[in-house]
């Protein structure tokens, strides 16, 4: 068993895996197909890495998926009941790319509710606020990342949270996992900082931060 699943061989599978590493935690990697690729970052990293591919029994109590929210469906229909009990945290913005004018999923709803209904896995929000240059770093301008996290289960919004403070970020809990449509509009309007070649200094290196006045 490993603590924490990590689905993706892409630059935020690579910042969460720096991170679960930094607090000590054990990851399996699974690749969408190329195992060479997850045992080359598993290799660069160090540390409990273990490598696969997706369609490999998931050994992690957390599972990941560093992924688009399409993607992130088909892990869910992929691997159905295997999730129950799982901790799932989804970290997607499901930004409408055709017209970047705002998000895919219905009104009043957000990608981590949509993922909860097709799943028996406890779904919470989070790390979708993070660009994964920073999560590789931890830090931006020597401040700690704050991990956004919003879910209905006590219980898994606490594992996710000890998970981020473990990795030496600020874990925020914002609240349900309705919440999520708020950080999902604050996402995209991260990301559409950062794409935005008029505003260099936001150039996918910033970071959501919520300083307390003491």
């Amino acid at each position: 068993m490993t603590d924490i699943t990590i689905i993706g061989t892409g630059n935020m599978a690579r910042g969460l895996a720096s991170r679960a590493l930094a607090g000590g935690k054990s990851v399996q990697l699974l690749a969408h197909s190329d195992k060479a690729k997850a045992e080359s970052i598993a290799a660069e990293l160090g540390g409990q890495v273990s490598a696969g591919t997706v369609g490999d029994a998931i050994t992690g109590s957390i599972v990941v998926p560093a992924v688009y929210f399409d993607a992130s469906k088909d892990v869910i229909a992929q691997y159905g009941d295997a999730l129950n009990d799982k901790v799932y945290v989804d970290i997607t913005n499901p930004i409408d790319f055709s017209t970047f004018e705002g998000l895919t999923v219905p009104a009043g709803s957000s990608a981590a509710e949509e993922l909860q209904k097709a799943t028996g896995a406890e779904v919470v929000k989070a790390f979708n606020t993070t660009f994964a240059a920073t999560l590789t770093d931890g830090q931006v301008a020597g401040q700690q990342l704050d991990v956004l996290v919003a879910g209905d289960d006590d219980a898994a919004v606490r594992a996710v949270a000890d998970f981020a403070k473990a990795g030496g970020l600020t874990p925020i809990v914002v609240g349900p996992l309705r919440r999520a449509q708020q950080l999902e509009q604050a996402g995209f309007l991260n990301i559409l900082l950062s794409a935005n070649d008029q505003l260099p200094q936001f150039q996918w290196n910033s970071a959501l931060r919520f300083q307390p006045a003491t």
